[in-house]
């Protein structure tokens, strides 16, 4: 399973949102490592952009719901990773809320999208500022790490001590073996997911895993190295040493993930954004 199944998957789920939304679909795209390359059958997302009409849509996010939930059951792995972000057409145009299309997903789309059916409208799409991009990175990654927990969730700056009393992620990031047993999928973006966005928080580009790992290598101050290189290793193939595997997690995910936040925390302070910092 490699390249062409994932090309299975988003010919799939072209035909099934084509007929549903049928004139309401501007066009679709691949995003993601099957757009602009780094594609791994082991551990990425097939990711389909859709682009629709400005009429109607009171139920958009109910339709495309249901057939996204239909297309993962078909059967296959990668049918199970398919990811899809969605807006209308004024939506990615102007910034507003709407749909499912975060700023970096929408850069994405723009940057590197690959036109699958219907009409490119790209021309017509306004870039997000690289602040657009940089915040609401900071906000999912609050979300993520929080996780569903607090009925109020925490600034970064109490996520910053990652304490074992925290949500399933930062107890995750505590215990390498269960961290380890998780897969390589779930390891693999645990671990590169904050190379990824201090790649995007310093460029204002985004980033592939190859490229975010290179940028990140590159900084004489960053901790963990030894980590974030294994961790592109094993996209390609999953850790056949356990207790090294382990061993590197102990030593380097809590220091990355703490140089990770540090980073946010000061680019929050200097934006103003107190409410994404603060407890």
């Amino acid at each position: 399973m490699g390249e062409a199944a994932g090309e299975l998957v988003l010919a799939d789920a072209v035909a099934a949102f084509a007929r549903a939304l049928g004139g309401r679909l501007i066009a679709a795209f691949a995003l993601g490592s099957l757009a602009h390359g780094g594609f791994s059958a082991l551990v990425s997302d097939v990711d389909v952009g859709l682009v629709l009409t400005d009429e109607s849509g009171a139920s958009d996010a109910e339709v495309i719901e249901s057939i996204t939930t239909g297309l993962r059951g078909r059967g296959t792995e990668l049918h199970k990773r398919l990811s899809v972000f969605w807006a209308t057409l004024s939506t990615p145009q102007d910034g507003s809320e709407g749909g499912r299309f975060p700023p970096l997903d929408r850069l994405d789309l723009i940057e590197h999208g690959r036109l699958l059916a219907g009409n490119d409208p790209r021309i017509l799409m306004v870039r997000p500022s690289p602040i657009d991009l940089f915040v609401a990175g900071a906000a999912f990654a609050l979300d993520f790490l929080a996780g569903e927990q607090d009925d109020h969730a925490p600034g970064l700056a109490r996520l910053g001590s990652m304490s074992p009393g925290d949500d399933s992620v930062a107890r995750q990031l505590r215990d390498p073996a269960l961290l380890v047993a998780q897969g390589p999928r779930r390891l693999t973006k645990l671990v590169l997911f904050p190379v990824r966005f201090l790649f995007t928080a310093e460029t204002g580009q985004v980033g592939t895993n190859a490229l975010a790992v290179e940028h990140f290598l590159a900084d004489a101050g960053a901790p963990a190295k030894e980590l974030v290189a294994a961790a592109m290793g094993w996209r390609l193939t999953a850790p056949d040493d356990a207790p090294q595997a382990e061993a590197l997690l102990g030593r380097g995910v809590i220091p990355l993930y703490r140089y990770f936040i540090e980073d946010h925390l000061e680019r929050l302070a200097r934006m103003g954004q107190r409410d994404l910092a603060e407890p």
